[in-house]
């Protein structure tokens, strides 16, 4: 009778604990989708050829502010949201988050099937949308594609994302709480530096990078949302 009841309580703390989690995930897609929205809305509506004045001028500022040193660290940085990093932090992501080889290696797909969904959502997106980069003799470095929105902010925060979330997981087994804090602070500083570095290299319109980051909220939150929604069904 004990066991039950506390078997009980257990999962009414759990679904209790889960209800913010849920309000907290479709927060960040609305967030998301209303941003983005706005963003395409000014993207689309103005004039050929033109560019809205925060483009403008956080462009101009990024021509008359990277020296040579600045220039190959924001090189570096910006290295690290594409190519094979993704890939990588998805199934370090699924390794972190399973308790055991089945566990991580299910973890580990989901994560990897979870950001080739986002890319191609954000790949369409960009085709869609086909807005120029700026001037290509004011690139520091390679880009190809249309501009808007950013792959490498979106990409950097799925990662960020993706992998807080699995060492949050692995930590709330684990009680401890400190750990997902450093974590989500380290790679939430990585994934705007990513993003930052597109725009002082040259390559990209700053609303492109902060459309990068609204799509990326758009997409975690829904991921966050279903699995809430699967892990804890609504009581009868």
């Amino acid at each position: 009778m004990t066991e039950d009841a506390s078997a009980t309580g257990g999962t009414a703390t759990v679904r209790d604990t889960a209800g913010p989690r849920l309000r907290a995930a479709l927060g960040a897609v609305l967030i998301g989708f209303v941003g983005l929205l706005g963003l395409t809305v000014v993207v689309l509506t103005a004039r050929h050829g033109s560019v809205p004045p925060v483009d403008r001028a956080a462009h101009a500022w990024s021509l008359h502010h990277r020296p040579p040193s600045f220039t190959a660290v924001a090189r570096a940085v910006t290295a690290t949201g594409t190519g094979v990093f993704p890939y990588i932090a998805a199934v370090a992501a699924g390794l972190t988050a399973g308790r055991d080889l089945r566990d991580r290696l299910g973890y580990a797909t989901g994560a990897l099937v979870f950001l080739l969904i986002g890319q191609g959502l954000r790949y369409a997106l960009m085709e869609m949308i086909s807005r120029p980069r700026p001037a290509v003799g004011d690139w520091a470095t390679h880009a190809s594609g249309f501009a808007f929105p950013s792959g490498h902010a979106t990409t950097s925060a799925l990662m960020a994302g993706v992998l807080v979330a699995a060492i949050r997981y692995r930590a709330h087994r684990r009680g401890d709480r400190g750990t997902t804090r450093v974590a989500a602070v380290l790679l939430g500083c990585w994934a705007v530096a990513v993003g930052l570095s597109r725009v002082l290299l040259g390559v990209h319109w700053v609303t492109d990078v902060l459309a990068g980051w609204l799509f990326a909220a758009l997409w975690l939150g829904l991921g966050a949302a279903l699995i809430r929604t699967m892990s804890f069904p609504a009581r009868s």
